[in-house]
């Protein structure tokens, strides 16, 4: 969700579909409570009454699962399936599209991945380098560092927050699919047509109607709309972004919302009977036109709590923790958290009440509910004082075997490789008189380049003061995170970083 790069700004209200949501569900679930008076519903079998219990509750989880499949047909890809329902058992839906499934080589016209052919249009921007990354799920391969983060934070959730039945409060999916719509990533967010975040220099498209998720906030509509009312969502996200040790084309976020009714809300507040969730008042910097005070500061002082137990989890006692107040098109009011570690004030999540335009247009009108977004990379960099996102992604032992640990919360401090040397190049050009975007470039460098280019700057920015052409001279640092590079390789990919900014982007080259 929130921790990002681009703020976004937010759009005209939706108009809620008619549906209903899980409240009779829920309600069958009390009824069957209260009638087996928590025995299994293997003592009632013996008789013909427990055997119409059973019926009932059979046809209460066959409700609950037709609609999550319902949202497994459209918000996930044909190899990645919800498991489970959200309230009887410990649900990580955790099944992934293996990598070497992922991605045929893109022809002229289809780009085929996770199964599915999506039409190339004058949209479509995304990589063979980036479509080789589809199917990885770091996140999910055991002993690997974002797959330790994640699975620390699941172990505090699953552990911290029980639902009425003793089950964990909070459902977990870390196998949506990666291509998601336009619609999800932006629209369903109440981020506006012609905002800049949509802009293809900043994001990969299949085509006009898809693309690969720039945050897991993309699935926040559709899970909410399923029926869940508290979850985390993992996954892989896409951006194009500069390239240094703290930025990577592909990354990995959570997600987790929590939504909560009146009696939720307010159950153990004094005379908590007499407060409401909702008004018709003004939106003012500390709550929305439609909250009432009571219930915003009851969410909001959740939510920071919620957030404050989760890092001290991770983080150790002690922690000192402050909050920013910031802007966010799907939450307000709107936080950033951030921890003192190690002497450093360091921002580690974004978070915030959710708009409540978003929350009635996913058809949950009569609840309230917060949202946070954290990154996995900038949590596994604090605490295993990792130097560099591209280290995320190599096969090297001496990287990996260092998180072999018998439990996920062992402390580990990350040994580097040796730090080999770099090599550094410039390249310079002017700019061709249509429109140029940096990213591309970037996107360009680290196509030919890959894992091989440490970091790219721009180091000069000249107009001519006649032709009032512009020049840009870039910067490129070459160093393998594993061994030392020649200047014969790095002169060949360096040649071919030229000869594509000519004929790719349409460059004057200054080489």
């Amino acid at each position: 969700m929130l921790p990002a790069q681009g703020g976004s700004s937010r759009r005209g209200p939706f108009s809620p579909p008619a549906r209903g949501r899980a409240g009779a569900g829920a309600a069958t679930r009390a009824r069957l409570s209260a009638r087996l008076g928590g025995g299994g519903p293997g003592r009632a079998a013996a008789t013909a009454h427990g055997a119409a219990i059973l019926r009932e509750f059979a046809m209460a989880m066959l409700w609950k699962f037709m609609r999550v499949a319902k949202y497994s047909k459209t918000a996930l890809s044909q190899e990645v399936k919800v498991r489970g329902t959200p309230v009887y058992s410990r649900h990580s839906s955790s099944r992934s599209v293996p990598s070497d499934f992922a991605a045929n080589t893109p022809s002229s016209n289809i780009v085929e991945l996770l199964g599915k052919a999506y039409p190339q249009d004058d949209y479509s921007n995304v990589t063979e380098k980036i479509l080789s990354k589809v199917g990885k799920n770091l996140h999910n391969k055991k002993h690997h560092p974002l797959w330790l983060i994640k699975e620390q934070v699941k172990d505090h959730f699953y552990k911290q927050y029980i639902g009425r039945f003793g089950t964990p409060l909070f459902s977990v999916y870390d196998g949506l699919s990666p291509v998601v719509t336009v619609q999800q990533n932006f629209d369903s967010l109440l981020i506006p047509q012609g905002h800049a975040s949509r802009k293809k220099e900043d994001n990969y498209y299949l085509n006009r109607d898809h693309m690969l998720r720039a945050h897991t906030s993309a699935h926040q509509w559709d899970l909410i709309h399923s029926g869940l009312d508290a979850f985390l969502a993992v996954g892989d996200v896409y951006r194009r972004d500069t390239i240094d040790n703290t930025h990577y084309p592909v990354f990995h976020q959570m997600e987790g919302v929590r939504l909560f009714s009146c009696h939720e809300l307010f159950c153990s507040v004094k005379d908590g009977e007499d407060f409401q969730l909702f008004e018709q008042g003004h939106r003012t910097a500390h709550k929305q036109e439609s909250h009432t005070m009571e219930a915003v500061r009851l969410v909001e002082f959740n939510l920071k709590q919620v957030l404050t137990k989760l890092m001290t989890h991770i983080f150790g006692d002690g922690l000192q923790v402050r909050w920013v107040d910031c802007y966010f098109p799907f939450t307000h009011p709107s936080f950033e958290m951030e921890i003192n570690f190690q002497g450093e004030w360091l921002e580690v999540l974004g978070c915030g009440v959710m708009e409540q335009q978003l929350v009635n247009s996913a058809g949950a009108q009569d609840k309230i509910g917060w949202a946070f977004g954290l990154g996995l990379e900038r949590l596994a960099m604090i605490l295993y004082d990792i130097p560099d996102i591209r280290l995320f992604w190599s096969e090297d032992e001496r990287f990996l075997k260092q998180f072999i640990v018998p439990h996920i919360c062992q402390k580990i401090k990350f040994q580097p490789l040796s730090k080999y040397p770099p090599l550094i190049n410039d390249i310079s050009f002017w700019l061709p008189s249509e429109t140029y975007s940096k990213n591309d470039f970037y996107d360009l460098a680290r196509t030919i380049g890959g894992d091989l280019i440490e970091k790219v700057v721009l180091l000069d920015e000249f107009t001519h003061p006649k032709t009032k052409k512009v020049s840009h001279c870039y910067r490129i640092i070459y160093r393998h995170p594993e061994r030392t590079l020649t200047q014969d390789e790095v002169h060949d990919i360096h040649q071919a970083i030229e000869e594509s900014a000519v004929r790719e982007l349409g460059v004057e080259g200054r080489f």
